[in-house]
C-alpha cells in the first residue's frame, strides 16, 4: 500500500514507519521541515512539504494522521489552547476534505485522538461506548474525532486512536517522568489515586497495523493496556525498575501552581479499557506494567 503519514517524526511515527517499510509499504510523510524529517526517518520515504497544494489523494491507499502540538509542554493559556486545537483540527479537516475530493479515495483513515476524550472521570470504568466529560481535553478530542469522521464513507473507513501514555525508551512522557526518579525525588503526584492509562510502544504500533489490515474495523479504539494502574502504582513500579526511591509525593497544590489548568493532565485520569481492540481479536504483548517498564527503561 501507499500510506500517507502526518506526524511521522513524532514518537509513534518514528517507531511505526520502519515497521511499515519492513512489510513493503510505500511511505509518504507530510512535514513542515523536510531536512529534519529526512534526518530522523532516513531514506526510502517521500516527503511532502504540506497539503495546501494537494487537490486530492489519488494513489494513496491509507492515511495515518498522527500530527499535533505536544499537549503537556506548556501552560494552557488561551493562546496555547487555540494552538493545540488548530494543530489538530485544521490538518484533520484538510485531510478529510482531500479524501472526500478524491475519485478513488484511501481505503482507511487512522486518525489520532487521546484518552483525554473522556476527561477527568475518577473511578468510572470506561470503554469506547462512554461519552466524555465536558472539559478542555474532551472538547479538543471530540472535535478532532468529528473532523476525521467526516471522511467516512462506504469507500473509506475511519479508525480513531484514543491513546494513553505511550511508554518508549526514546522520548515521550516517560523521558520526563524518569528525571525526578534519577534525582531521588520521584513519587506519586497529588493523591496518587488517579488512573493512568498506558501502552507500550510495541503494542501501539502493532495496534495501528491491526487496524490497518482488518478491513471491518472502524470507529474509536482505546489504545491502552488492558490493566489500568493508579498513579501511585505507576510511581512505585517505575522507582522499583530504576532502583530509585519513589516516596516523594508532589502535592496537588504545587502541580496546579506550576501547570495551571494543564495540571488536569496529571492530577486527573481515566480508568480506560481497550474493549473494542480486544473484542476484534488483537492480542497485547505488554500488559504487565513492571515488565513493560523494564523493557523500555533498561533497554
Amino acid at each position: 500500500m501507499h500510506i500517507l503519514i502526518t506526524g511521522g517524526t513524532g514518537l509513534i511515527g518514528r517507531h511505526l514507519i520502519p515497521r511499515l517499510q519492513q512489510t513493503g509499504h510505500q511511505i509518504s510523510v507530510v512535514t513542515r521541515d523536510v531536512v529534519n524529517a529526512r534526518e530522523k526517518l532516513g531514506d526510502g520515504i517521500a516527503f511532502w512539504s504540506g497539503l495546501a497544494q494537494q487537490q486530492n489523494l489519488n494513489g494513496i491507499d491509507a492515511v495515518i494522521n498522527l500530527a499535533g502540538e505536544p499537549i503537556a509542554d506548556k501552560r494552557w493559556t488561551e493562546v496555547h489552547k487555540q494552538q493545540l486545537c488548530e494543530s489538530r483540527w485544521q490538518l484533520t479537516e484538510r485531510i478529510a476534505s482531500l479524501i472526500n475530493a478524491t475519485a478513488t479515495p484511501p481505503n482507511v483513515l487512522i486518525s489520532g485522538s487521546a484518552t483525554g476524550f473522556y476527561g477527568n472521570t475518577g473511578e468510572l470504568v470506561l470503554t469506547e461506548d462512554d461519552p466524555g466529560h465536558d472539559e478542555f481535553q474532551h472538547t479538543l478530542c471530540a472535535r478532532w474525532e468529528q473532523l476525521a469522521l467526516s471522511a467516512q464513507s462506504d469507500r473509506t473507513r475511519v479508525c480513531l486512536l484514543r491513546t494513553g501514555v505511550v511508554l518508549a525508551k526514546d522520548g515521550g512522557a516517560l523521558s520526563k517522568m524518569k528525571l525526578p526518579f534519577k534525582l531521588g525525588i520521584g513519587g506519586p503526584i497529588g493523591s496518587g489515586k488517579q488512573y493512568m492509562p498506558w501502552i507500550h510502544i510495541d503494542d501501539m504500533v502493532n495496534g495501528i497495523l491491526w487496524l490497518l489490515d482488518n478491513k471491518d474495523l472502524r470507529g474509536p479504539f482505546n489504545m491502552v493496556a488492558p490493566y489500568a494502574v493508579r498513579n501511585e502504582q505507576f510511581a512505585a513500579t517505575l522507582g522499583h525498575v530504576m532502583q530509585r526511591p519513589a516516596f516523594m509525593r508532589t502535592p496537588a497544590s504545587a502541580i496546579k501552581l506550576m501547570m495551571g489548568e494543564s495540571s488536569a493532565l496529571v492530577l486527573g485520569g481515566q480508568h480506560v479499557l481497550p474493549k473494542r481492540l480486544e473484542a476484534s481479536g488483537f492480542g497485547f504483548r505488554w500488559f504487565d506494567l513492571q515488565e513493560a517498564l523494564q523493557d523500555v527503561v533498561n533497554a
